[in-house]
């Protein structure tokens, strides 16, 4: 296997045998043929040299077929940076699901109380008052916020279900593709906010819902980012 993955990972990356005996400090490239050929294998020194070089692991490097292997870190990460916080938050969550279920971790329900401030309309407009909040008790990871309020309506599934608590970080300004919480003629709502070359406007997921334009004749202003 060490044979193969060598020749591979060295014909990937556009090495000539030389190229590699270079940066493994020999003279000539004798070494690494008889090891692409199955003649012998190099010493662990050696292994842990080659792998760090490749970056892959030394077990990978003994044991597994990488020509076999799809490597599609460098695209998960791109697109992953490409995504606003709350798919990132998402992603996360999946992410840290399945690696629980492969390493068999069960993970007990996280109980806590938390301060909900009202309600936002995923619908037709709620009245978000700056009241004393409400303490009501929460199952699952709270994520820093500011404020948390629950959500009346379906205009942002499947995003956010109705009377799901969503939690909140205060800012007036927010990059086009957010989800954000937005007073609009006087009422509150949570909608993804968008800013393209058709305008600025407010957008539920839920396509049965029209969007809601920003501009000179409604009254809008953002007030908060959705985190989770």
């Amino acid at each position: 296997m060490f044979a193969n993955n060598l020749r591979y990972l060295r014909e990937k990356n556009g090495m000539d045998q030389i190229d590699l005996a270079i940066k493994l400090g020999r003279k000539s490239s004798s070494s690494v043929s008889e090891w692409e050929k199955g003649k012998y294998t190099p010493k662990i020194g050696v292994l842990n040299d080659i792998a760090e070089i490749f970056g892959v692991s030394i077990t990978d490097l003994m044991n597994k077929d990488l020509s076999n292997t799809v490597d599609n870190r460098a695209d998960v990460i791109r697109m992953y940076d490409a995504l606003d916080s709350n798919r990132q938050q998402s992603v996360y969550n999946y992410t840290e699901q399945q690696y629980n279920e492969q390493n068999n971790i069960i993970q007990m329900p996280v109980q806590s109380e938390i301060k909900l401030y009202g309600a936002v309309s995923a619908g037709t407009g709620e009245y978000l008052l700056d009241n004393t909040p409400e303490l009501v008790p929460y199952e699952g990871v709270v994520p820093e916020h500011d404020y948390a309020v629950i959500v009346n309506g379906v205009s942002m599934r499947p995003l956010f279900e109705d009377k799901q608590i969503i939690f909140v970080k205060k800012t007036f300004e927010a990059r086009s593709g957010q989800v954000v919480i937005a007073y609009y003629d006087n009422q509150a709502y949570v909608k993804k906010y968008v800013n393209d070359e058709k305008g600025a406007r407010f957008v539920s997921l839920n396509k049965s819902y029209d969007d809601m334009p920003i501009d000179e004749t409604h009254e809008t202003q953002i007030i908060g980012v959705v985190v989770l």
